[in-house]
């Protein structure tokens, strides 16, 4: 089963970034930093959901993503499926934070049960089939509007969702142009979905 070890944001600042998904999130070698100057405007087409037990949990993460320098895109709130919110990191990251549950358990904590990463495609139902062709296992499809792989025990977790509805989800035009930003570290080889979205052996993307 495939395994996505880590994702590669390109930043204009390694050092910056680094200091905020620390003080953030507390995040390790899940999210790795690389410097770019790519251009790159607009919605770069993906985000990053960081998935928590309880709504307190949603909120002390936020918060300190806030303290460090986010800018708040949706605050935090109940919806129809649990409670989360949105933040976009000074290097341009989107970062959801969500729990399926809308009642606390416990005390807060910064606590993050999952990564998942979410790709904003064109054609959810061509995009699933490509990641099919490259040995990726479904684990979860809703027709032509969003479909969950099955990526065994690696740390982060990989979905695809519509552009525009992905877009409408984070609060944020879909207009976007240039770099997505990003590189994949996995063990599916080395390639480029058809939005763009590059992929890389995880052993050589850590050495770069």
């Amino acid at each position: 089963m495939t395994s996505i070890a880590s994702v590669t944001l390109e930043v204009a600042d390694p050092a910056a970034a680094e200091r905020f998904l620390t003080t953030a999130f507390g995040l390790g070698d899940q999210v790795r930093l690389r410097a770019s100057e790519a251009p790159s405007t607009g919605f770069r087409g993906f985000t990053l959901s960081l998935v928590v037990s309880q709504p307190a949990n949603v909120d002390a993460l936020v918060d300190s993503a806030v303290d460090a320098g986010a800018a708040t895109l949706k605050p935090a709130a109940k919806s129809l499926w649990g409670y989360g919110g949105v933040v976009q990191a000074p290097d341009g990251t989107i970062w959801q934070v969500a729990s399926s549950s809308k009642k606390d358990t416990g005390p807060a904590a910064r606590q993050i049960d999952e990564i998942v990463l979410l790709l904003g495609v064109e054609d959810v139902k061509a995009g699933k089939q490509f990641y099919v062709d490259h040995g990726l296992a479904v684990a979860k499809s809703f027709g032509s509007k969003y479909v969950e792989f099955a990526t065994g025990s690696g740390p982060v977790k990989l979905a695809l969702y519509k552009r525009r509805g992905l877009a409408k989800l984070v609060g944020v035009s879909p207009d976007g142009t240039g770099s997505h930003r990003l590189t994949v570290d996995s063990d599916a080889g080395t390639f480029t979905d058809p939005d763009g979205f590059a992929w890389a052996t995880a052993s050589e993307n850590a050495s770069l």
